[in-house]
């Protein structure tokens, strides 16, 4: 490897494998799921036929719906060694690690965590979509000194998902908004935490080891903490009458504005417009022109002066708000819909796999060496040779 190799930081513009997951279809600036706009799938599938087919590669048909929508709803317990574990951790612990420590303990009780069957993988994986809820559902809870919530099994994936969180039926403008958003979160090609799954995966590791990095690479505001960083920004600005002196002092000091900008999409994230309409239906339900006013001024103000768009974390911060959770639970609510994505891109991986081990170009100092070790070095490679005549 000469000087002149190039080097891309970050990965950018590098193609390390294929997939047939996901793609952002750039002449229509859509992203595709199996070849699905996922706008498309946001208006008119639910959260868990979307899995389904991320998983599969189609669409479930009635049964298969049926049947899947059964298994599902069999594993929403925590049990009481899950509750357990996440009552001992510290009461200041981040709900992300809460979530990491959980999916470990899951896939502690596996007496199957090693197995690469497809078959299982996707047993696991339901296994996960139906407890993590209950996980962070029972976080939000236990934070605010309230007890568990039960699941139900009469309510589908969004609605359980909060009525555990709330404890109350939520309305169905509400419910609809929370589904299009775990829809619009379940997949997004070769992102850093899906990248991570992936090099877990072609070590040969278990599934939940691949989980477990994910979570740790989504817990981090360039990926999956930005949602968590709008909410904090909207907080500190206060009011629309506030954003110019705001951004004026945020773009002198060099801060980074949470929620703009993407590596992927240069004319605007294509699912922005999708989850901007359901936040517009959570502020006409809760009656809150204030956050509408805000959301509008920053987003034209901060393109006006920077030419960049808002991703999807930018309407997502502002609806979790709306619908009552608390801001250190956004990014977990990434993870119960990325946990989707993930098993999609692990079961590729497996499928075909090749250890993933790039290489790099050492920079550091010239080889140097300890005072006298190579002339020990050399009276004992000549000892040895003594010995070896003399035997």
């Amino acid at each position: 490897m000469s000087d002149a190799t190039e080097i891309r930081k970050g990965l950018v513009g590098v193609v390390a494998d294929r997939t047939a997951v996901s793609k952002v279809n750039v002449e229509t600036n859509s992203l595709l799921y199996r070849g699905y706009p996922v706008q498309e799938l946001a208006a008119m599938r639910s959260f868990e036929d979307v899995v389904y087919l991320l998983w599969n590669g189609d669409l479930p048909s009635a049964e298969e719906r049926d049947r899947a929508l059964a298994l599902e709803r069999s594993h929403r317990e925590l049990g009481d060694r899950l509750m357990g574990v996440i009552e001992r951790l510290p009461d200041e612990t981040h709900p992300m690690d809460v979530v990491r420590t959980a999916v470990s303990v899951i896939g502690g009780e596996d007496p199957t965590a090693w197995s690469d069957d497809p078959d299982e993988i996707r047993q696991k994986a339901l296994v996960l979509i139906a407890k993590v809820p209950a996980v962070v559902a029972y976080i939000q809870r236990h934070r605010r000194g309230l007890p568990m919530v039960p699941p139900r099994d009469d309510l589908g994936y969004s609605a359980n998902f909060l009525w555990m969180t709330f404890g109350e039926e939520p309305d169905e403008v509400v419910r609809r908004a929370f589904d299009v958003s775990m829809t619009l979160y379940a997949e997004h090609s070769f992102n850093a935490s899906t990248f991570t799954a992936r090099v877990v995966t072609s070590t040969l590791s278990d599934y939940y080891s691949a989980i477990v990095a994910a979570i740790g690479a989504l817990k981090g505001p360039l990926h999956g903490g930005a949602n968590e960083a709008v909410m904090r920004t909207f907080d500190d600005i206060g009011t629309a009458s506030n954003v110019g002196g705001w951004l004026d002092d945020a773009l002198a000091r060099k801060r980074k504005v949470m929620g703009f900008g993407h590596r992927v999409y240069k004319r605007g994230d294509s699912r922005v417009p999708t989850m901007k309409a359901a936040l517009d239906t959570l502020i006409a339900h809760y009656d809150r022109a204030d956050m509408a006013a805000l959301y509008d001024t920053l987003e034209a103000e901060f393109v006006r002066r920077k030419g960049i768009y808002p991703n999807l974390d930018y309407p997502s911060g502002p609806a979790y708000h709306l619908m009552g959770f608390d801001t250190e639970l956004f990014t977990p609510l990434f993870v119960a819909s990325r946990i989707a994505g993930w098993t999609a891109h692990i079961q590729e991986q497996l499928a075909d796999n090749a250890l993933i081990r790039p290489l790099s170009v050492y920079d550091g100092v010239a080889e140097r060496h300890l005072d006298g070790y190579v002339e020990n070095a050399a009276s004992r490679a000549a000892a040895t040779r003594q010995e070896e005549m003399a035997g």
